[in-house]
């Protein structure tokens, strides 16, 4: 899912749709966050869980909530 957002990204440049790609890439890491966490993976759910916080950053950020 990432390498699709981050090809739309490279592909598109300054006309990207930022907010799309963060929340397509936040999505992405929630359910890696709790396939990790089913499978009792604490490194996994730890890294993604990270991903999950810089996702909202991001999202804020292109959503024109923080600056």
């Amino acid at each position: 899912m990432r390498i699709v957002s981050f090809s739309l990204v490279s592909w598109l440049g300054p006309a990207s749709p930022f907010l799309f790609v963060w929340v397509f890439n936040t999505v992405d890491a929630i359910l890696l966050t709790w396939c990790a966490a089913l499978r009792k993976d604490a490194a996994y759910t730890l890294l993604n869980g990270f991903w999950i916080v810089i996702g909202i950053i991001g999202i804020a950020r292109a959503g024109g909530v923080a600056h």
